[in-house]
């Protein structure tokens, strides 16, 4: 593979130009961006990075689009609902458009890589004014300034060059959690997924960027870093020499701080025992393991290609459990994949039961316009994929139920993010991903706290600081 991109100077000249032209095209004191995200955190990552191209260019962000001189939604395409309501809010611009004709609406993603959908916005959504899909980010000043002057509208999708472009300029969401991209694409070809078709094939980062974008972030304060990929455990595939996914979190591990390090999505066919030994080797690895199994059926399993079996999934948690005491597991499941019956169903639940995750993803079946299982026999019943997912739901809430109780009285740490509903009320979250709520001052918010577990809502902890004074935890040990 060939070495990472560094970003074109012709596009840092577009930036350049697009902050003097939108010196006269704003419409209040400084331009500014809305951006809608819709899906994964992987595009959470991108629209962080748009967003740091469009801060170089002189663009604030607003919350609301009736402020904004453009406006983008970058989409979804991995389930229909997502795909629904993205139309839905588009449609809903024209009036505003109407108002304000110098406003640029725009999409970008997932969804724009889909012919069909692409056709769609041409053909019913004329007031969108750029297009462009998952392959053109590192374009992106190019294809707005094009748009800003030409008036015209702009369309590029389906230009995938194998390639990692690097030195795009980030404007993170956060300050105490970040997002940390390592890899791009999908080889796997679930037949039921359309991200390897619009998100293209793997390719990773070396991992000298990578470290280098961990220690900025750790520097600039953040707490929480999540590692980035379809299929993290596959990093490395292509590079010379190859890395391996647990060497590169070890090598993360070693930076100095006081900090947690999480990584998605795993798959459980490249899940090792060498990552599992990583994590309970290391200081900062949270002890949170999201593993998504999708079916506890061999014979769904095999019809989805995801190419483990039920037998090795409870190997690999099983040893997960061994090694990490106290691992939190969490994982996704599709209920109603055609020809599920209600015998598969049954391994799913029992498969759940067995391991008691502390929640899961639960998602009914959408079939994705060309992928193969969007041409497989269906004929059970949406009112009977209903009635399942919410017996698989009953069960799990059951589970996470019981998880939370036993952890009344323990003491854990529990990283402060944010202000709760409730007044005086702070909330954050524990290694294990699990919500904590306790009362507590402002000042908290962005640091490490030990917290005594009073009392177990499901899902939700509550508890109180463990010692009288709000003392912040200095030192980063995973133990409590």
């Amino acid at each position: 593979m060939a070495e990472p991109i560094p970003m074109n100077p012709a596009q840092s000249e577009y930036i350049e130009l697009i902050a003097e032209l939108m010196t006269i095209r704003k419409r209040g004191d400084v331009p500014k961006a809305f951006i809608r995200t819709y899906g994964c955190q992987q595009n959470v990552a991108d629209s962080e990075r748009i967003k740091g191209m469009l801060k170089a260019a002189g663009y604030s962000f607003t919350d609301t689009p009736d402020d904004a001189d453009f406006i983008l939604f970058n989409t979804c395409a991995v389930r229909e609902h997502a795909e629904d309501r993205v139309f839905g809010n588009v449609g809903a611009l024209k009036n505003l458009k109407r108002r304000h004709p110098s406003i640029l609406i725009a999409l970008c993603g997932c969804m724009m890589e889909q012919e069909h959908v692409a056709k769609r916005i041409r053909d019913s959504f004329p007031f969108v004014g750029l297009v462009f899909g998952t392959h053109c980010m590192h374009e992106f000043p190019e294809l707005l300034y094009k748009s800003l002057v030409d008036g015209s509208r702009v369309f590029v999708r389906d230009n995938d060059d194998k390639l990692v472009h690097e030195g795009i300029p980030v404007e993170r969401d956060g300050r105490i959690k970040g997002w940390l991209p390592i890899m791009y694409g999908c080889d796997n070809f679930c037949t039921y997924c359309i991200v390897p078709y619009v998100r293209g094939r793997e390719r990773s980062r070396r991992p000298e960027v990578i470290l280098a974008e961990a220690r900025e972030m750790i520097e600039s304060g953040y707490k929480d870093i999540t590692l980035l990929g379809q299929n993290v455990n596959s990093y490395g595939k292509g590079l010379d020499p190859r890395p391996t996914f647990a060497g590169l979190i070890r090598e993360i591990d070693r930076i100095p701080g006081d900090y947690w390090l999480r990584f998605m999505t795993s798959h459980p066919k490249d899940c090792t025992r060498e990552l599992i030994d990583t994590i309970a080797e290391s200081e900062h690895i949270s002890l949170h393991l999201h593993l998504p199994f999708q079916s506890g059926s061999d014979r769904i399993l095999k019809e989805m290609n995801r190419r483990y079996t039920r037998e090795k999934y409870l190997d690999i948690v099983n040893y997960a459990k061994e090694r990490i005491p106290g691992v939190s597991l969490t994982s996704d499941v599709i209920v109603g994949f055609p020809g599920e019956t209600y015998e598969d169903f049954q391994e799913t639940l029992s498969l759940i039961r067995e391991v008691g995750f502390t929640s899961l993803f639960t998602f009914i079946y959408s079939p994705r316009k060309g992928t193969p299982a969007a041409e497989m026999d269906d004929p059970v019943t949406d009112e009977e994929k209903g009635r399942r997912f919410r017996e698989l739901l009953d069960v799990q809430e059951q589970i996470a139920a019981e998880r939370c109780a036993s952890m009344v009285g323990t003491v854990e740490k529990v990283l402060v993010e944010e202000k709760a509903k409730a007044d005086g009320v702070l909330c954050g979250r524990t290694s294990g991903n699990i919500i904590v709520e306790f009362p507590g001052d402002d000042s908290l918010i962005g640091s490490f706290c030990r917290v005594r577990i009073t009392e177990a809502r499901n899902w939700i902890l509550r508890g109180e600081l463990a010692c009288s004074e709000a003392v912040q935890i200095s030192s980063i040990n995973k133990s409590t």
